[in-house]
């Protein structure tokens, strides 16, 4: 199978279930801004699953993570694939498959909960950066963010494309203040 095909040279590109539209439509617009948001999942995802030197697995709450991880990459397959389909074919759509479900929504809910029990939460704006997963997850946090502006455009009427991808931000953030344990605050930078 050959990568390029060529198709795409005329500054189109084809949906789900047919018809094309140019690359800077907001479908592919959007779509692409979520692939990219799960590109930097992957990053946070493999930073978790490194090994300390030494050899020895980081374990305990690394392992959840890089499954709760995996999930959410394959959650954005799912929107992914809706926001690639034109409103006529929506009907083709499969339920939790190509379609973003409101079960989906509130799984992620159930897990927001799930890991802000694990730590208390800052009162103030924090400082990303305090350790490498952490960082990595406020990246994809910021990138899922731009996906949900981006998505605005492209979902269709009653779509939880919206609604997922804002909880997803809200989760990334969580994982993110879990994995740091202790977050640096803006009031505790020197000049601040």
């Amino acid at each position: 199978m050959d990568i390029y095909t060529r198709t795409g040279d005329d500054g189109t590109t084809g949906l789900l279930y047919g018809g094309r539209v140019r690359k800077d439509d907001p479908r592919p617009v959007a779509y692409g801004e979520i692939d990219e948001a799960q590109a930097a999942i992957g990053v946070a995802r493999a930073h978790a699953a490194a090994s300390v030197p030494g050899g020895a697995h980081v374990a305990d709450s690394s392992d959840e993570l890089v499954e709760l991880l995996i999930g959410l990459e394959r959650d954005l397959w799912v929107a992914m694939a809706e926001l690639a389909t034109a409103p006529g074919n929506r009907h083709k759509l499969s339920a939790g498959t190509s379609l973003v479900t409101a079960d989906m929504v509130s799984s992620l809910e159930a897990a927001i909960d799930d890991v802000t029990s694990r730590f208390e939460a800052p009162r103030e704006f924090v400082v990303p950066g305090e350790t490498v997963v952490g960082a990595h997850l406020d990246v994809a946090r910021t990138v899922v963010r731009r996906a949900e502006r981006s998505a605005l455009a492209a979902a269709d009427e009653g779509s939880q494309v919206g609604p997922y991808l804002n909880r997803l931000s809200d989760l990334l953030w969580a994982l993110a203040r879990w994995q740091e344990g202790s977050s640096r605050t803006t009031r505790s930078v020197d000049g601040a």
